[in-house]
């Protein structure tokens, strides 16, 4: 049987590379070899074990690459066709699915309550940081990607951009809106840039590293404001002359990101919480106003499907979103050990790591 090498999730604190068999394709899926994918901050929370997966999976959900073969039922699609698949692989038929929440597709069926069900790859099926992936539901799934654009200019459509987009669509932002932004890691960088496409005027990042604070200006932020050399609620609201914002987005995952998320707010604004907590949160009481304040508070898990995946490869089209300083390393499949050591210290500046078979 063929083989290929694959990130393995062995243990908490143990990604490795290793080799497993080639997927078989069934009718509706696709096999797609991998061109270039990357590591997530999720994919930290599976190694140091804050979020389980099963032992021996694939891990990795950002893929772009190229056809390598189609299940017989799938039509519309060729072999050696480039394409890319949202972390999120919505079966297009599921109940979520139809209710118009692609990204739950599978949660609350006749097996039990399953929230997330529709992040699969390298959640409850194999990812892509290995040399190919089965890309299931394909004609739901499968986004062409337009002659032109290369690898790196698409990579972050199948979660990051997606992901940080929805932060300002959930908060449903609108044209003179005033937003902070705290964390400006690539996720929050792509929320900083998505607000901005969705009309808001002010845009205030939190952020204390000197190259990401820097980014977050080209990606969009009027302000930046260092959370170690000042209150970062305090001085949002100097910046917004005690109004507050109209949207938070908080792109962190932390309780002390998410209590200033919220106390920064102005009566009746919406805080969009894009974060992976790792334990119980708690809502303050003045920043809640006691539940008095007309305040929102809204969670995204990233959107998927062929859709998503194609309006987000139009913007980067049509240049006005430009995701490709975000890719600071490059690695091979085969250092794929040294890059998580990397990604997951965060060091030498790194934001995003392109990694190639």
């Amino acid at each position: 049987m063929p083989r290929m090498k694959a990130a393995i999730f062995v243990e908490p604190g143990r990604i490795v590379l290793d080799e497993k068999p080639i997927p078989d394709v069934g009718p509706l899926d696709a096999l797609v070899r991998i061109t270039t994918t990357t590591i997530c901050g999720t994919d930290i929370h599976i190694l140091k074990g804050e979020y389980p997966v099963a032992r021996g999976l694939t891990i990795g959900h950002e893929p772009v690459g190229v056809i390598e073969k189609l299940g017989a039922a799938v039509h519309g699609y060729r072999e050696g066709q480039r394409v890319i698949a949202g972390a999120i692989t919505p079966s297009g038929h599921s109940a979520a699915c139809l209710c118009g929440c692609h990204s739950q597709d599978g949660a609350g069926t006749k097996h039990g309550w399953k929230p997330l069900g529709g992040w699969r790859f390298g959640n409850t099926i194999d990812g892509c940081q290995a040399e190919y992936v089965l890309v299931p539901d394909a004609m739901a799934n499968l986004a062409p990607v337009p002659d032109g654009l290369t690898d790196e200019q698409v990579l972050m459509c199948p979660d990051i951009m997606s992901t940080g987009f929805s932060g300002a669509e959930s908060g449903r932002i609108r044209i003179g809106d005033m937003v902070a932004v705290f964390a400006q890691g690539p996720i929050g960088l792509c929320a900083t840039a998505g607000a901005r496409l969705m009309g808001a005027t002010t845009i205030i990042a939190v952020e204390s590293v000197p190259e990401r604070m820097e980014m977050a200006r080209r990606m969009g932020a009027d302000h930046v404001v260092d959370f170690t050399k000042a209150d970062p609620v305090e001085e949002i609201r100097r910046l917004t002359d005690g109004r507050g914002v109209d949207v938070s987005i908080e792109a962190l995952g932390r309780q002390q990101t998410f209590e200033a998320s919220l106390r920064v707010l102005r009566p009746g604004g919406t805080l969009s919480s894009l974060g992976v907590y790792s334990g119980d949160l708690k809502i303050p009481l003045d920043g809640f106003l006691a539940g008095l304040g007309d305040h929102t508070i809204r969670t995204t898990l990233c959107p998927g499907g062929k859709e998503r995946m194609r309006r987000l490869m139009e913007v980067i089209a049509s240049g006005r979103v430009d995701t490709r300083p975000l890719v600071t390393h490059r690695f091979k499949l085969d250092q794929i050990e040294e890059a998580y050591d990397l990604f997951g210290h965060q060091r030498d500046g790194v934001l995003k790591i392109a990694i190639t078979p």
